[in-house]
């Protein structure tokens, strides 16, 4: 019989996130992971895999913790155009406030995948796709909600959005302006005819 771990398993994640969130895949060793896990390299392993299958379980615990958990809660508004501002209004707060501008790690994992990693651009690739059916299913209601007015085609609009959220979090890794982003999602939500920023209070 396997012996119980005698570790949370949710905290070594978290702290496996937040290495390889902050340095990339390639720059964070095994020393790095041992330090931040305080875990030693053999329990660390046998427990996760190696490197690149414990950069998908983290991988994996980011998306549940953060961008599934914000959807499956943003899902539940009653105004589906503050679903969708409120999502912005979110990704700007973390982007202006995170000291280490880190970015996003799904994104920064799509940067970062390799020609021949198939399985992790294959799981970038389906999790960008959730965000975008998020979206697009967002905009049909808002349509419905707005007596039929949309000022372009849901999917398009889903399609835009999704872009702007990519650029928004590849600039959120080099320090940015912060009228620079705001203005990039504001003119995105502004031409779909959403809420705007300001009606949304995150806090």
């Amino acid at each position: 019989m396997a012996r119980p771990r005698s570790f949370d398993e949710a905290k070594i994640l978290t702290a496996v996130v937040d290495a390889f969130w902050t340095q990339g895949y390639e720059r964070t060793s095994t020393r790095d992971l041992v330090k931040c896990t305080g875990l030693n390299q053999p329990s660390l392993y046998n427990a996760f895999g190696d490197k690149r299958s414990l950069y998908r379980r983290s991988l994996e615990h980011y998306l549940e913790c953060s961008v599934r958990q914000r959807i499956q809660r943003l899902e539940g508004f009653s105004d589906a155009g503050m679903a969708v501002t409120g999502f912005f209004a979110e990704v700007l707060d973390r982007t202006l406030n995170d000291p280490f501008h880190r970015g996003c790690l799904l994104v920064n994992s799509a940067l970062e995948a390799s020609a021949d990693d198939a399985d992790l651009r294959q799981a970038v690739a389906e999790e960008l796709e959730t965000i975008r059916s998020f979206f697009e299913s967002r905009l049909l209601v808002f349509r419905v909600q707005r007596d039929g007015f949309l000022a372009i085609d849901a999917k398009q609009g889903a399609h835009h959005l999704l872009s702007v959220l990519l650029g928004v979090r590849v600039l959120a890794r080099m320090n940015p302006d912060p009228a620079c982003v705001t203005d990039a999602i504001e003119i995105a939500l502004n031409s779909l005819g959403l809420p705007p920023l300001a009606l949304c209070d995150i806090h």
